[in-house]
Formats: C-alpha cells, sequence, structure tokens
C-alpha cells in the first residue's frame, strides 16, 4: 500500500528518455531527483512512520518532476504551519493524494494548480488540506480508481476512526481535508 504508482516512473523514464535525445540540461537533475525517490521508496520506507519534513522533500521532488514533464503548466504552492520538526506520520501517504492531482488535474494544454498545507493542531493532529483543478471528464471517462480507497482503507487500519478524511468537488476544484494524529 505504500507505493507509489508504477506508471510514474515509467512515465518519468519516458520523459528522461526524450530529454535524453535533445541533449537537454533538464536530463541530470531529472535522474537525480528520480534516484532519490526511489531511494526512499526502496529503501528508507522501512517502518509504520516517517519524519514529515521528509515526506514534504519527498513531496517537492515528485511535484519537480511532474514540473520538469508539464514545464510551465503546474503552479503550486504549499504552506506550513506549527513546529513540524518532530512530527511523524506514515509514509507516502501525503504522496498518493498529490499523484492523484496529474491523474485527474491535468486538462490539454491548460495548467494544473495545486495549493496543500500541512498544520500541527495542539500537537497532537496534522491537518492537511489539498485543492487543485480537476479534470471533470475524469468522472465520466474513468471508473472510480483505487487510489482513495486504498488510502481510506490504510487510514483506517493505521488509525480506526481517529482521523478525519473528507473530500468533494466545487467548481472543478478537488478539495480535500485530512486530519490524524502525530507524535
Amino acid at each position: 500500500i505504500t507505493q507509489i504508482q508504477p506508471h510514474f516512473f515509467f512515465n518519468t523514464l519516458n520523459n528522461l528518455y526524450a530529454l535524453t535525445l535533445e541533449k537537454s540540461n533538464d536530463a541530470p537533475r531529472l535522474v537525480i531527483k528520480l534516484s532519490d525517490m526511489m531511494q526512499y521508496v526502496l529503501y528508507e520506507v522501512k517502518s509504520s512512520k516517517a519524519n514529515l519534513l521528509e515526506e514534504i522533500n519527498h513531496i517537492n521532488n515528485y511535484i519537480d518532476i511532474e514540473r520538469l514533464r508539464f514545464k510551465d503548466r503546474i503552479e503550486s504552492e504549499m504552506d506550513i504551519t506549527g513546529d513540524i520538526g518532530e512530527a511523524e506520520v506514515p509514509p507516502l501517504l501525503f504522496l498518493s493524494f498529490i499523484e492523484n492531482c496529474f491523474k485527474h488535474g491535468l486538462r490539454d494544454n491548460e495548467k494544473i494548480k495545486i495549493s496543500m498545507s500541512f498544520e500541527l493542531v495542539n500537537k497532537n493532529y496534522l491537518e492537511f488540506k489539498l485543492m487543485n483543478t480537476f479534470n471533470p471528464k475524469v468522472l465520466k471517462s474513468e471508473k472510480h480508481g483505487i487510489g482513495l480507497s486504498n488510502a481510506k482503507r490504510r487510514l483506517n487500519l493505521l488509525f480506526f476512526n481517529d482521523y478525519v478524511l473528507e473530500t468533494q468537488i466545487i467548481d472543478n476544484t478537488y478539495n480535500l481535508f485530512l486530519r490524524i494524529p502525530v507524535k
């Protein structure tokens, strides 16, 4: 359950191939970012908890990789509130939601806007908010994916009923709110 979707790696490798054919200066940067992400997923994620700052770093790496792929079509912002330096969270939990932004948010030649925030509440809970543009054609063309249901199942296993996950689509904007306990 704690993995990055394989299609992300295949898309990234295809993008890397195209960059090397162009002899682009972005190719080495893409290799390093992809290598860092693969090392994290394969070797560093070994327990049920990870440092939130490391998770945020890998979210940024993921977005940077997608930015190399989609160029100026990505607008993203992140806000962090509270002292999150010691916060421990399930590894790759947030990344699955970020992956969905790209899977369900990109439209033909339009920009995707992603806004996320992490807020430590009373040193006991972390609130994660995510908003991104949403392509309404996705609902019509796809059956419901397993990403969100896998995340819910994982949250149930980890936190039982001690979490909140809410999603809604308003005016072609996908909104996600997640509140989980942290130590």
